[in-house]
């Protein structure tokens, strides 16, 4: 017995409505339930978006960080379409604004987000180290930070050619962000949630 699995277009996928309130990504033309994921994740996800408000609230920068709320329309090279929704996704607020009366989706054609973080769970392990890191270089967006709760390691990679150079933080280390370099901010803050 051979089961099959509908796949959808990304216009498809758009307008896709099952009845519930279940969010989805799109992978390779098949819709992939999101979870919410413990308080924890939840927190960490709230305690990074706010440390980016305050760090930009300081710089003046017109930029936005938006929890889950941005999908990322993304290559795999397959036959199929893939849409991601990062966990945070930083952009240009005028991106933002523009995304007012359609779907908060940036596609092929659009400027990549300035970065994405993604909250490792253990159900998302190898698609946050491999193929949303693979598919977030294609996409050519500068910086990409994996944080990852469940070893307490944040891993921050910075674009090179669609390649990320990857340095890992844990501790009390200060993490480096070119995107952010004003940020005093270190794994165990993020880990524990709290300023």
């Amino acid at each position: 017995m051979t089961t099959t699995t509908q796949k959808f277009t990304f216009a498809e996928y758009l307008t896709y409505d099952d009845g519930t309130d279940t969010r989805y990504e799109l992978v390779d033309g098949e819709l992939v339930p999101m979870s919410l994921g413990t308080g924890k994740h939840g927190a960490i996800i709230r305690f990074i978006t706010r440390q980016f408000e305050d760090a930009l609230a300081r710089s003046g920068k017109p930029w936005v960080p938006l929890p889950a709320l941005v999908g990322v329309r993304s290559p795999r090279g397959r036959n199929w379409d893939t849409s991601r929704i990062p966990d945070v996704t930083v952009l240009p607020l005028a991106q933002w604004d523009a995304m007012a009366d359609r779907e908060a989706v940036i596609n092929l054609n659009e400027p990549p987000p300035l970065l994405v973080v993604e909250v490792v769970s253990p159900s998302t392990t190898n698609d946050d180290y491999r193929s949303k890191r693979s598919e977030y270089g294609l996409l050519e967006i500068p910086e990409y930070w994996i944080v990852d709760p469940i070893v307490q390691k944040i891993t921050v990679c910075i674009l090179d050619h669609e390649f990320y150079d990857a340095t890992e933080f844990q501790g009390d280390a200060p993490i480096e962000s070119p995107t952010f370099p004003e940020l005093n901010l270190t794994a165990a803050r993020i880990f524990a949630g709290k300023p």
